[in-house]
């Protein structure tokens, strides 16, 4: 019993993984991973010891998501912006590099920004539920046809015509993700713009800080309904943030992408408390989106909840 729960327990944060890019929330990935391994437990007996583990806890984990999404029954027609995606979280890269490695699949060795970006994880949310899982296990873990349709117990036929709809669906989509190497790092630019952006949100300068971004920069704050779209309508916002007090960010990185934890001290208050996480995607050098989420999950992102 010892050992199996050892083994299950090694595949927790790819299992993860997988369930956030099925559900686009990282709080909801985390309850039903957590029901994974429990009725993993439960229907041990049901698991012949030799067989393939990681695809007996997949065929688990899947069917738990798709009965989530059925239950839900939560989909955006499109996804024009973020504010469109209320449940989406961000993921911390501290815990992608978590991920184990499998000899046997090298490309489960790195989760790349490619199949974990924001951009890519909200165009999954179109998706009907069993093309969203079609598309995850044969484009981002790398699944040969025949596995894929083995762990959502159809056909191959099926799994290939699931894969084509859900892909011609994703290029259509107004937040189609872009092609990107996959990679794990941020790139040197990335961070010497984080730095920059960390610097001028501190001691905030909208002068320089236009600087920084493209002209027609968009800013989501899920789940809040509201975007901004351009330089003109976050100049504002930038300018009147000395308004509330003093600013401490610590750079970060989410989603493979550049990303900044916020603490604010309010006007006569003696420390600076978690206030909220920006996402920051580069495009040609330049800041083109911002994704401000709550403070929730600065312990997911090993962050104190105030500084000094």
């Amino acid at each position: 019993m010892d050992d199996f729960t050892a083994a299950a327990e090694g595949h927790r944060r790819e299992l993860h993984v997988h369930c956030y890019r099925m559900l686009g929330s990282f709080d909801d990935a985390e309850e039903v991973v957590q029901d994974v391994l429990l009725r993993a437990w439960t229907h041990r007996d049901s698991y012949e010891e030799g067989t393939n583990l990681r695809a007996w806890l997949y065929r688990i984990a899947t069917n738990a998501c798709l009965d989530l999404l059925r239950l839900r029954s939560r989909r955006p027609e499109q996804v024009r912006s973020f504010a469109e995606v209320p449940w989406l979280q961000p993921y911390p890269d501290r815990l992608l590099d978590q991920v184990a490695p499998h000899a046997d699949e090298p490309e489960a060795v790195v989760v790349g920004r490619e199949t974990i970006e924001l951009a890519f994880v909200a165009a999954m949310q179109e998706l009907p539920a069993q093309q969203r899982a079609v598309l995850v296990m044969r484009d981002a873990i790398g699944w040969s046809a025949a596995e894929t349709a083995a762990i959502l117990e159809t056909s191959v036929p099926a799994v290939n015509s699931a894969l084509q709809r859900a892909r011609a669906t994703l290029q259509r989509s107004p937040r189609s993700p872009e092609t990107t190497p996959p990679r794990t790092v941020l790139s040197a630019d990335e961070r010497d713009l984080l730095d920059r952006y960390v610097a001028l949100s501190e001691r905030p300068d909208v002068g320089r800080m236009a600087e920084l971004v493209r002209d027609d920069i968009r800013v989501t704050m899920p789940p809040q309904p509201v975007c901004f779209d351009g330089w003109a309508a976050l100049a504002p916002l930038h300018a009147a943030a000395a308004e509330h007090g003093d600013w401490r960010l610590l750079p970060t990185s989410a989603n493979r992408l550049p990303a900044a934890a916020c603490y604010l001290r309010l006007p006569g208050g003696a420390t600076f408390d978690a206030f909220k996480i920006d996402v920051l995607r580069v495009e040609d050098g330049l800041i083109a989106e911002i994704t401000t989420f709550g403070p929730e999950l600065f312990p997911a992102f090993d962050l104190p909840a105030a500084l000094q």
